[in-house]
């Protein structure tokens, strides 16, 4: 039960940081420049989650298995929001 609190107040924050990607399309806002740092933003609040879960399991707060459910879906989201930051940047496709 905890761990499915958690996945949905993480669902809901993540939907919120996603806010400003679809709203600057809907208002034709400046493209790219806009997605970009929305994304960055993004990238550096999941960075944060991944942190703030590293430190509740090694003080107690979340089981071994609450924070492996958690960790890596932290983490599949980051790699997805690091994927799309690249393909905003134009890298898609180049060796890095």
């Amino acid at each position: 039960m905890q761990l499915f609190l958690v996945m949905l107040v993480l669902c809901g924050a993540a939907a919120l940081m996603a806010s400003p990607l679809y709203s600057s399309r809907l208002r034709g806002g400046s493209g790219q420049d806009a997605d970009e740092a929305a994304l960055e933003a993004a990238r550096d609040a999941k960075f944060r989650e991944i942190r703030d879960a590293e430190l509740d399991f090694h003080t107690g707060k979340l089981s071994r298995e609450d924070y492996r459910a958690l960790d890596g879906a932290l983490r599949a989201e980051a790699i997805d929001l690091l994927r799309r930051l690249d393909a905003v940047r134009g890298h898609e496709g180049q060796a890095g």
